[in-house]
């Protein structure tokens, strides 16, 4: 099987950036199913019913989440509404919160693809244990059993947490891959146990910026300490990074892993099919 996990999407440039390069490389690379960080899809904060859509539209089959997931209101009431909408698992059950942190998926040649969503909890919002809901949620679908793949999100800020989640997880998911620092990293690697993984997928953004944000108001906050209004996403063009996998039909564990950097200044050529 071969699948496609996009980084982080901020704004616009990132919508569009998607719109531009996505249906060709679910074509280039035979992609059977493609999930997308969404968080930021909506002027860079939350995600709102409209936004979706377009990645939808785009040629996304799941949308994932992370701390931003209710910055826009509406997502409240949208997730309850839209399954292919995932925001991570590990609230506290005292929350309530919306929706849900995992989904089984059915391709379109009835393969099934399991999608669970993460929230870490070092330097973040204090969360439930996500070692612990990773445990509860891939029980729910055993690879090679119930999925024929499994894929994990962990949306956090320390790359160590992501790293320990990827080798917790070694031989029970298909892809384990991190999310939220908005920067791809040059670790992309099949883990011991048959596990893809990376430490952060990077951003769909315009990376003439800091993080996908206009530079103006993060360097005045770095130098000044006095914030001088929102954050705003930058608005050139976007450069869509992923990871790509492709998976033993078997077993549902990886038999290959490859960044992806499509357009933008971070461009490079995509794996070759």
């Amino acid at each position: 099987m071969r699948f496609a996990f996009f980084g982080d999407v901020v704004g616009k440039s990132g919508r569009d950036g998607l719109a531009d390069h996505l249906p060709g490389l679910r074509r280039q690379l035979g992609l059977e199913f493609v999930i997308i960080n969404a968080e930021n899809a909506a002027a860079g904060f939350g995600i709102t019913e409209n936004t979706a859509r377009e990645l939808f539209d785009a040629g996304a089959d799941c949308l994932t989440l992370g701390n931003h997931s209710w910055d826009q209101r509406e997502a409240l009431t949208y997730i309850v509404r839209e399954p292919r909408l995932i925001r991570p698992a590990n609230y506290p059950v005292l929350s309530d919160a919306p929706g849900r942190g995992s989904h089984l998926f059915q391709t379109d040649s009835g393969k099934t693809v399991f999608v669970v969503n993460l929230l870490g909890r070092v330097h973040m919002d204090a969360m439930d244990d996500p070692f612990a809901a990773a445990d509860r949620e891939l029980d729910k679908a055993p690879l090679g059993q119930v999925a024929d793949a499994v894929i994990v999100d962990m949306h956090c800020e320390a790359t160590s947490e992501k790293m320990a989640m990827g080798h917790y997880c070694d031989g029970r998911a298909s892809l384990v891959v991190g999310t939220h620092t908005h920067v791809p990293t040059a670790d992309c690697q099949i883990l011991t146990g048959g596990t893809a993984y990376q430490t952060d997928a990077g951003a769909c953004a315009d990376y003439d910026s800091v993080i996908g944000n206009q530079k103006e108001e993060p360097l005045r906050r770095f130098t000044t300490k006095i914030s001088g209004g929102r954050y705003q996403p930058a608005s050139g063009p976007a450069t869509v990074c992923g990871v790509f996998v492709e998976t033993d039909d078997r077993t549902g564990l990886a038999v290959r892993v490859e960044p992806i950097r499509v357009g933008g200044r971070l461009s490079q050529s995509v794996p070759a099919v």
